[in-house]
């Protein structure tokens, strides 16, 4: 998909700002475009720009308390990758400070590791999509068809993978498997050397539906994702590729998972940029701001924000207890609309009474008639074809009798019967 001329003109002025300020954050990315982590096309594009122009954007702190302070001091790449290999995989079920304490001695990998890595992984996934093709066409097994057409879908962009395809008929089948391991291995130490890196993204997003546990497992599957699609080539910092996959996956897991009430992944970005600028208005001014002062600092309409508010407030279980006590809920207090009030009930049985009293008036054809087209028996109204089918006349002779019974319901003593009822 081809970035548009809007787009374009959008980074040119995020390019300006950074050589304003000399640096670029995540904030003033999201500022300008709040769903970039939906097009990450897009995004690619932003950070290419910006390298181009030699400006730094500054990511999250990786390092932010002793619990996880790294490896100090130079290390040599087979030192790093000796101590990323026994680090042990941790489920959500862990006690988060053995986690956290556990993943602080994990060694901080150059740009030029990185790279080394990423290159063993992608030359392992071009040899596997290579022998499960070499399979696929030798045996035409479904099982190995399927794999195959899945990869050519989704990997086709790759130009390397058509030298793959042609070294797999050259080389012996056990250098293949060894291949293959460096790959899965690569996978697993690029993505264990950025757990921190998670971590750091995932305290940003606490007190939003999800505790820290869930936000990392979260935050690691965006990391994962990140290291498959990473493009060394390109020349991009791993973290900050891989920052935008994590948030990507955290806030699409709040989105999910935190609310009754599904909100889009892009409204969450809009809200929580709404709560910050909040909260800095309020210091500011020293009180609450009004609308109009947040819908002025955010650069949108005081009716925008009041919809804002209003999709951010969360559910609340009719179930609360309210009180000192605690013995009543909070259903106990609100006021059901569509049950009818004890005067209503009164009203509408001397009603009832009144009709019967005057449809008594009529022969038993006319009463029938009108209760049947006006739902007086059981609240469901009949055309006049439907009524002549129940009497097995023409509809014009229903019309007839209707308007022969109205006609002798509209005395003046009927109407002055009913007249109470009508204010």
């Amino acid at each position: 998909m081809a970035i548009s001329s809007e787009d374009k003109q959008k980074v040119k002025s995020l390019v300006i700002l950074g050589k304003k300020q000399g640096y670029l954050t995540q904030d003033d990315i999201l500022a300008v475009f709040p769903e970039i982590e939906d097009n990450l096309q897009l995004l690619e594009y932003i950070i290419a720009s910006i390298q181009d122009d030699e400006i730094e954007i500054i990511e999250p702190r990786e390092d932010d308390g002793s619990e996880f302070e790294g490896k100090k001091g130079k290390m040599t790449f087979e030192e790093k990758i000796k101590i990323l290999k026994q680090i042990k995989s941790h489920v959500s079920t862990d006690p988060i400070r053995a986690y956290l304490q556990e993943i602080g001695r994990i060694p901080l990998l150059s740009a030029e590791e990185e790279v080394i890595l990423a290159q063993r992984f992608e030359k392992g996934t071009e040899e596997m999509h290579a022998l499960i093709e070499k399979f696929a066409k030798e045996n035409k097994h479904p099982a190995y068809v399927k794999a195959w057409e899945r990869i050519k879908k989704e990997e086709d962009r790759h130009i390397e993978v058509e030298k793959a395809k042609q070294r797999i008929v050259e080389k012996d089948r056990r250098f293949t498997t060894k291949v293959i391991r460096e790959g899965v291995e690569a996978k697993h130490l690029l993505t264990t050397a950025n757990l921190r890196l998670v971590v750091s993204i995932a305290k940003n997003y606490l007190k939003r539906g999800l505790d820290l546990l869930d936000l990392i497992q979260e935050g690691n599957l965006g990391l994962m994702k990140a290291v498959e699609k990473f493009e060394y080539r390109k020349g991009f910092k791993f973290s900050t590729y891989a920052t935008w996959w994590i948030r990507q996956a955290i806030t699409r897991a709040i989105a999910d998972q935190a609310r009754t009430i599904r909100v889009p992944v892009h409204m969450i970005e809009t809200i929580n940029k709404l709560s910050k600028v909040s909260s800095q208005l309020a210091s500011k001014l020293g009180r609450k701001p009004t609308l109009k002062e947040i819908a002025k600092a955010m650069d949108l309409t005081p009716k925008k924000v009041q919809e804002i508010i209003k999709i951010a407030q969360k559910p609340q279980s009719l179930e609360t207890p309210i009180g000192e006590d605690g013995e009543n809920s909070l259903i106990d207090i609100i006021p059901d609309e569509y049950t009818a009030s004890p005067q209503e009930l009164a009203t509408f049985s001397f009603l009832k009474k009144q009709i019967n009293e005057i449809l008594d008036g009529l022969s038993d054809r006319e009463r029938k008639v009108i209760e049947l087209r006006f739902g007086l028996r059981d609240g469901v109204t009949r055309t006049l074809e439907e009524v002549g089918h129940e009497f097995n006349v023409t509809r014009e002779r229903i019309r007839q009798i209707e308007a022969k019974a109205l006609k002798r319901m509209k005395s003046e003593e009927v109407a002055q019967a009913l007249k109470d009822y009508l204010d």
